[in-house]
């Protein structure tokens, strides 16, 4: 019994060949086929065939148009570096490299005395300052009470002045009167004595009459002489008067700047008020200073350091790298052409080239430009020699919680991550 394939690959048995007898003439016999019915089931297994290659076929376009996948993708962090705020003598190194360290941890200590000493000064002279600060303020009260006490004083002066000149000219003006009335009475002496004389030389009166008259001019010559002392008297009171006057506008002139001289003090107690403010920020970057002399993580991650003890650092030099591998995160530069139906949100599943773990994020956000356009040199198409290249665009894939807990992703690791349009 002889097999043959037919074309759909199935092996289908064939009938069994008969023997014809041989003819009377003597022809030998022959082998006669006999007749092979057609399948019916033929027609039957073609369809559906056909129907599970386009089931297949469905299937497949379904399956892979639902997601978008690229191998241009790695894992990424913010690297923080770890800089220098003062310079000094590194006296201290507490991490080796590839340490996790936490946030707050101190990585390296410079030398704390030349910044210690600098702390102290500022405290002496914040001290200085408050002290004086504090006596001018004190002064600014006195010095406007005795100000006002000055002024009204020199005012009082000045009116006392004036009256004494008033009082003084009176007293002069007396003088003189009393000076004519003393001459009048000195002429009438003198008359009354030259009568007398020629009397008494006459024998018409006594003796006695003429001694009277006379000790009468004499009295009345030296009551004209103290008459005129006495007006001389005056003019000098007048004089000591005016001079008093003058004395008490000047005082009263050098009272009336007090008020300035009190804007003055006060102006003195502000400067000092803003001289201890000074002298407190210079105390706070003191400390500051001396704090930085303890250089801590900025965050919790794995140490790169480039730092040895005895070494002398600069502001800005960059002494450690700290890794944050909680914070990583995923950059896929998908084509532009698979970014059509790819919105934020959608769930990713990607895998790491190191361990072959599959790991689920979502997408979180797509970039503004294609990456050359980030570059230091971007590229510029504006040329007679233009040809179209597809371009891609870094597709930021956040991790979902949990998923790097054992924090086996490192930056700059290879990743082939599958964002799920549906």
């Amino acid at each position: 019994m002889a097999a043959q394939e037919n074309p759909l690959g199935s092996v289908v048995k064939e009938k069994p060949v008969t023997e014809v007898p041989p003819t009377e003439e003597g022809v030998s016999p022959r082998l006669v086929r006999p007749p092979r019915p057609r399948s019916k089931n033929r027609t039957l297994v073609l369809v559906l065939v056909a129907l599970a290659v386009v089931a297949g076929g469905a299937w497949l376009w379904h399956y892979f148009s639902g997601y978008e996948s690229t191998d241009d993708a790695q894992v990424d962090v913010h690297i923080a570096p770890v800089s220098a705020r003062i310079s000094g003598y590194v006296i201290k190194v507490n991490v080796d490299d590839n340490q996790y360290v936490e946030k707050g941890t101190v990585l390296v200590e410079i030398d704390p005395k030349d910044y210690q000493v600098a702390v102290d000064k500022a405290k002496a002279d914040l001290a200085n300052a408050e002290a004086n600060a504090r006596s001018l303020n004190i002064n600014v009260p006195i010095t406007s009470v005795n100000t006002s006490s000055q002024l009204t004083f020199s005012a009082s002066d000045v009116d006392s002045a004036n009256a004494g000149i008033i009082t003084a000219e009176k007293q002069l003006v007396a003088a003189r009167a009393q000076i004519d009335q003393v001459e009048a009475n000195d002429v009438k002496a003198q008359d009354d004595l030259k009568r007398y004389k020629q009397l008494v030389e006459k024998q018409n009166v006594s003796e006695q009459t003429y001694d009277q008259a006379l000790a009468a001019a004499k009295a009345s010559t030296a009551s004209v002489a103290a008459a005129h002392a006495n007006e001389a008297a005056a003019q000098q009171a007048v004089q000591q008067a005016k001079s008093r006057l003058a004395e008490a506008e000047a005082n009263h002139r050098a009272a009336q700047t007090g008020p300035q001289q009190v804007e003055s003090t006060r102006a003195r107690a502000l400067s000092a008020v803003a001289d201890v403010q000074q002298k407190r920020a210079a105390l706070e970057q003191a400390e500051l200073n001396l704090g930085y002399t303890r250089v801590v993580a900025p965050v919790s991650g794995e140490v790169n350091k480039t730092v040895v003890v005895g070494l002398n650092v600069q502001p800005g030099q960059v002494l450690l790298n700290v890794v944050p591998l909680d914070q990583v995160w995923i950059t896929a530069n998908f084509k532009e052409t698979q970014l059509r139906h790819m919105k934020p949100s959608q769930k990713v599943e990607f895998s790491v080239d190191s361990s072959g773990r599959t790991y689920r994020g979502h997408v979180d956000s797509i970039a503004g430009a294609t990456g050359p356009l980030f570059s230091a040199l971007p590229p510029e198409n504006a040329t007679g020699n233009y040809v179209k290249v597809v371009q891609r665009i870094p597709v930021k894939i956040i991790l979902d919680p949990g998923e790097n807990r054992d924090r086996s992703l490192r930056p700059g690791m290879s990743v082939e991550p599958k964002v799920y349009l549906r």
